[in-house]
């Protein structure tokens, strides 16, 4: 199905003259009839008026039992797709007209339409309401509140700088800074990070991860053809990739984290001045360790975060992707660290319709229930999120709706994917936005905004007092609000 386009599909029901159609739309009910031919669902009767007689559709089958559609079947000629024995219904394929056979066969009650679902996907910024606080906020100077002024950093497989998400309005690419680690261990030594240019890197490392990563944060506002809105939460923000490459392990990430903690000030030399080149005010770190694991304090990552922190920049984890009960500690072990200006993010599902009242995330890494400190800090939308990629990319290939634009030739531009990874980004454009409201905010003043104005949507676990806010070991403080986080930091 990935890719592809849905085939056409009638369902045959069994078990009674009363069906109920859930496959892919509004449930239609089969009232009792007097016709001799097994009743169909609405949208059904759409598809075979307009059919030729001789074209292939798809079919689920309702019988008495599942023997009973399989007879029907088979008599119609029709080809079998799949069974679902416990229900008596049969998938096959094949005309109209023999579609009309089967509904004539004894035993068939029902037949119904596989009708065409669409998959939802939004870029997660109505959910956050960052696009609200883009359109109706503005900061000291009256300019809306964008993330302008400040750079974001993104510690990932690299980004794709030509990308249309990342273009100014004159056209030119926001990746003022676009390094590449080279690094072989963990020793700090920054002389191994060298400036990549205009080069892709992302695609050069077979990644594709850091592009959609970064465009979650930072792109540009964009419709595509297809009418989809994308955009980052900081689409006014300059962007810093340090790329590691597609295996984005510890290995030679210490290094990049040190070479910002370095560069921050100016990432792109102290001859660039902050207008063309803003300072970095957050890091996103969308990688960890499989299967989460406990905190040490007196990790590498962690002294260099904390000293990020005490020069005024933030640190945004992605929380995991490992699921959990509460039973145990699934959470990523940096983003556990409690210092003011590091937050880990879980994954927030808004239903690709922006809600805020959606759910957590199947795959979002739970903390342990009896270890507030594991808890993830905050939610954000992190589940089908719509950003840029390009098929060439191999972690672009597994999205399965690939979106075209803007303009008619570039083409496969965005794609759908999920992840804690997705979830980080968002939080960590905010924080740009928030940077920008409040330019001498401090990393514990916005980490205390977020936390004390986030969204209490209400699935998953109950809530708790915790350090002063209400929080849960799956979503922690709740869903990040943009507006709402703004108005608290600058009121």
């Amino acid at each position: 199905m990935l890719g592809r386009p849905w085939r056409r599909a009638v369902v045959v029901a069994a078990t009674s003259a009363l069906a109920v159609s859930t496959i892919g739309a509004t449930p239609v009910i089969a009232q009792e009839t007097t016709d001799p031919l097994a009743p169909i669902g609405d949208s059904l009767g759409g598809v075979l008026s307009g059919d030729s007689g001789s074209e292939p559709v798809s079919v689920f089958v309702h019988g008495t039992d599942v023997a009973a559609a399989d007879q029907a079947i088979a008599d119609a000629g029709m080809d079998r797709l799949t069974a679902f024995d416990k229900v008596g219904v049969v998938a096959a394929s094949g005309t109209a007209d023999q579609v009309d056979e089967v509904r004539d066969a004894d035993g068939v009650t029902y037949v119904e339409n596989n009708s065409p679902v669409e998959f939802f996907a939004t870029s997660g910024t109505e959910a956050t309401r960052s696009n609200e606080a883009q359109e109706t906020l503005t900061d000291a100077d009256g300019e809306p509140i964008d993330g302008s002024g400040t750079s974001v950093a993104v510690i990932d497989t690299g980004v794709d700088p030509n990308h249309p998400a990342f273009a100014d309005e004159n056209g030119d690419s926001r990746v003022v800074a676009n390094m590449r680690s080279l690094c072989l261990g963990d020793s700090g030594d920054t002389s191994c990070i060298v400036d990549a240019g205009p080069l892709d890197t992302d695609s050069t490392s077979l990644g594709g991860h850091g592009t959609h990563v970064t465009g979650i944060a930072a792109g540009q506002d964009y419709e595509l053809n297809d009418g989809s809105q994308v955009g980052g939460s900081a689409p006014g923000a300059d962007i810093v990739s340090v790329a590691t490459g597609a295996a984005v392990a510890i290995l030679g990430a210490n290094s990049a984290m040190n070479w910002v903690l370095e560069n921050h000030d100016a990432p792109c030399g102290d001859d660039v001045p902050a207008e063309e080149c803003a300072p970095v005010k957050v890091v996103n770190n969308s990688w960890g360790p499989a299967g989460g694991g406990e905190f040490d304090e007196n990790s590498l990552t962690v002294k260099l975060q904390r000293a990020l922190a005490e020069e005024g920049v933030m640190t945004v984890w992605a929380n995991g992707n490992d699921g959990g009960d509460g039973s145990q500690n699934l959470s990523n072990p940096p983003g556990q660290d409690p210092t003011p200006g590091v937050v880990s993010v879980a994954s927030y599902f808004d239903e690709g319709t922006g809600t805020r009242d959606g759910s957590v995330s199947d795959f979002s890494s739970r903390g342990a229930q009896d270890d507030t400190q594991s808890w993830p800090d905050i939610s954000a939308p992190g589940e089908e999120v719509l950003s840029a990629c390009r098929p060439t990319m191999p972690i672009c290939s597994t999205g399965f709706d690939f979106r075209n634009g803007p303009g008619a030739l570039d083409l496969a531009t965005y794609n759908v994917i999920s992840g804690t990874s997705m979830a980080a980004p968002q939080v960590t454009g905010i924080i740009a936005q928030l940077s920008q409201a409040k330019p001498d905010a401090t990393p514990a003043e916005i980490e205390d905004a977020l936390k004390s104005t986030a969204y209490k949507y209400t699935d998953g676990a109950s809530y708790e007092k915790v350090d002063g806010y209400t929080s849960s070991f799956d979503k922690g403080t709740g869903l990040v609000d943009t507006v709402a986080a703004v108005e608290y930091l600058t009121g």
